[in-house]
């Protein structure tokens, strides 16, 4: 079974792009997902021993838990401890049971598969690009982003032209979703042919 990473930097399509190797019948874990429920079961009462102003109505409130962390290295890594060991748990069930059903091929959504050293559990990498005034375009249309939040975003997040050079292959989004279905097509179409 072929287990590829998927990443891209914030406004890169990588969600979309993720869509289009599910339409494909690729089997798909999605790391952001994954954490959304994690915010309403497991990580509860983890999350609020270390932040209790955090959880409200037996969930974690995101924006609550975003003024603890953000701009605050340590409890930043706090919240890294608590989540990251969590998510490696939900991926290997996630892959196991992808193996036992014979899956070929997986794909394993990780915004931040570089900058969180994810690089070993994967056998090769996509990374989903676009040029960086349409990125900055995308995300700014999305609701609250302001200059500042998108420049904190970025500078947190490897550069694109590095994620690009690690990468096996780059799927380029700003073409249209016609031209980036195109490629996850031709990746789907080499990798068969490296698999038994």
């Amino acid at each position: 079974m072929i287990v590829l990473g998927l990443t891209g930097s914030v406004g890169m399509g990588k969600s979309a792009t993720a869509k289009m190797f599910a339409e494909e019948g690729v089997p798909v874990f999605d790391a952001d997902a994954t954490v959304h429920k994690l915010y309403e079961r497991e990580a509860v009462p983890l999350i609020g021993a270390a932040f209790p102003d955090a959880v409200a109505g037996g969930r974690v409130d995101r924006e609550r838990l975003s003024r603890a962390v953000v701009g605050n290295k340590e409890a930043f890594a706090k919240l890294e401890a608590i989540i990251h060991p969590l998510v490696r748990k939900a991926r290997e069930e996630f892959l196991a049971k992808a193996k036992a059903s014979g899956a070929k091929v997986v794909l394993v959504d990780i915004p931040l598969l570089f900058e969180a050293g994810g690089e070993p559990g994967v056998d090769r990498i996509i990374v989903v690009s676009a040029p960086a005034s349409v990125q900055k375009e995308r995300v700014l249309a999305r609701p609250g982003m302001t200059e500042e939040k998108f420049r904190a975003i970025v500078e947190k997040q490897m550069p694109d032209s590095e994620k690009q050079k690690r990468a096996h292959f780059v799927i380029d989004t700003s073409r249209g979703f016609d031209a980036a279905r195109e490629q996850v097509r031709a990746i789907l179409k080499k990798l068969s042919k490296d698999t038994p």
